[in-house]
């Protein structure tokens, strides 16, 4: 019951922080970007509330406690991406006036062409990653109270879509920043409970005695190429990541951009200190759910602590990985439907507010319907394929496209094309189990090593190959990605198309 209770007042609370948004939403500016008002500290409470997924809330604590200390990398990438992303592209984006991904790219490369693979990419890897948030609501709603797990799916879908589609950008911000507190409180106070149980038990630590718990990416093929190809794919797929990056244009400037990045990683580092931790006590407690990694967190406390503790404690959980699927799902589904209704609807629906609602509801449809239909796949690594994918399109796109003038449009859709079906085949092969072991299965199961050098090295190639159609006036568009905004370049901000 007192998990029941907890989700319910997660939801609640998420409509009610939402409504307070909804009053403030009048503008297609403040559904898209929020009028491009948001402090660094309130968008960097955000971006942490909307980048903390199940994937990190369950997922890392479940790799730790199944595979071994060497899922701390998961960690360490999932931050460590925040410094590519403030050293390359923070700033410039933010200068660069733009709403959406789509929008960058066709004012970089002046191409319709290219703005069009990108819209398709962002609405790809927007779905991807929305699968497992929406799977990962069922899979913890079914873990603390038994009930179904397309119950805890059709909550997560009927809340994400009502604020979304009241109050857009503005209303999600008051939403994600609330959730990050939650999330962080959620996580870190069950483990004061845990690791006083833990010493009063004698701190028992048998369990972690075995040599293969801390092998790099135990029990796979391949540990050492697996290992790297994830830190790359984390590195670098952070900046590509669709509802990352809209984040970065609701600053009101580019300084401003680089001081929410900054105040992110902070946030997110005190956040990840908590997850090891469980994954060695479940190691100890709970060593008979390897086979359900995801899990694992919501149930240690039933296995430690006596009631009403391991109760409450469950429930606080509960409400923690609830908050997790329902911020990020949040703001997937915002970059969806801003992309959505820009560039694939058509008629009175594009780049309106009406529009946004309908890119929302399509937004949600399509990876709600995978996870009811029993698409089945682990939080964390579903999350890292999406991660590959982006480092394999966007990264390249993005600082080729701001540090080097000579990216040509034939160049940029190549290596989009390149990248997006190398990661694309390797993603579908391996949610469909079509290669389980040897090095094809290590190559497509973490395809970020070959994927996003091919990706760059196709991209520069064409662009050479084509230099005599490079976009006429890039010297103009470097400056205005790169210079001050206190200077006067006489330019002014595109809207939504």
């Amino acid at each position: 019951m007192s998990a029941w209770l907890a989700v319910v007042a997660v939801c609640v609370a998420t409509l009610g922080v939402g409504a307070l948004g909804l009053r403030l939403s009048r503008t297609t500016s403040d559904f898209y970007v929020a009028s491009r008002i948001v402090s660094p500290r309130w968008n960097a409470s955000a971006i942490g509330g909307e980048y903390i997924s199940g994937a990190s809330f369950l997922g890392v604590a479940g790799l730790i406690f199944a595979s071994g200390s060497d899922m701390l990398w998961y960690s360490i990438g999932y931050t460590a991406g925040y410094l590519v992303l403030l050293a390359l592209v923070a700033a410039p984006l933010r200068r660069s006036g733009a709403y959406t991904l789509p929008d960058f790219a066709e004012i970089r490369l002046r191409s319709a062409g290219v703005r069009r693979a990108t819209a398709v990419l962002v609405v790809g890897i927007g779905w991807l990653y929305l699968l497992p948030q929406f799977l990962g609501a069922g899979l913890a709603l079914r873990t603390a109270t038994g009930a179904p797990g397309w119950v805890g799916t059709v909550i997560a879908v009927l809340v994400v879509a009502a604020n979304v589609t009241a109050g857009g950008m503005r209303s999600v911000t008051f939403v994600q920043a609330f959730q990050y507190w939650l999330k962080l409180t959620a996580i870190a106070l069950p483990v004061v409970l845990l690791l006083f149980a833990w010493h009063t038990d004698g701190t028992p630590s048998a369990a972690l005695r075995d040599s293969a718990w801390s092998a790099p990416l135990n029990g796979a093929d391949h540990p050492v190429y697996r290992t790297y190809s994830l830190l790359l794919a984390l590195l670098f797929g952070t900046m590509g990541l669709p509802h990352v990056l809209v984040r970065l244009y609701t600053n009101p400037d580019g300084r401003a951009a680089r001081r929410t990045v900054l105040t992110v990683i902070a946030l997110l580092g005190a956040f990840y200190l908590f997850p090891p931790v469980y994954g060695a006590l479940g190691r100890i407690y709970a060593g008979d759910l390897l086979g359900t990694p995801d899990a694992m967190m919501l149930l240690l406390p039933g296995r430690m602590l006596g009631e009403p503790w391991g109760e409450a404690a469950t429930a606080l959980l509960t409400a923690g990985a609830f908050a997790a699927f329902l911020s990020t799902s949040s703001g997937l589904t915002i970059s969806v439907a801003g992309v959505l209704s820009q560039d694939l609807l058509r008629g009175r629906f594009r780049a309106s507010v009406s529009g946004f609602r309908v890119g929302a509801a399509l937004a949600v449809l399509v990876p709600a319907t995978l996870s009811l239909l029993g698409v089945r796949t682990g939080l964390a690594d579903t999350v890292t394929l999406a991660f590959a994918l982006a480092a394999s399109t966007f990264c390249p796109l993005l600082v080729l496209g701001i540090w080097w003038r000579g990216l040509t449009r034939a160049g940029a859709l190549a290596g989009l094309a390149t990248g997006g079906l190398l990661a694309s085949t390797a993603v579908l092969l391996t949610v469909s189990g079509t290669v389980e072991s040897g090095w094809p299965a290590a190559l497509l199961g973490q395809p970020a090593a070959w994927t996003v050098p091919a990706a760059f090295a196709v991209m520069v190639a064409v662009s050479l190959l084509t230099r005599g159609s490079r976009v006429p006036g890039v010297g103009t568009i470097m400056v205005r990605l790169h210079a001050p905004e206190s200077l006067d370049l006489n330019r002014g901000e595109p809207g939504p198309r």
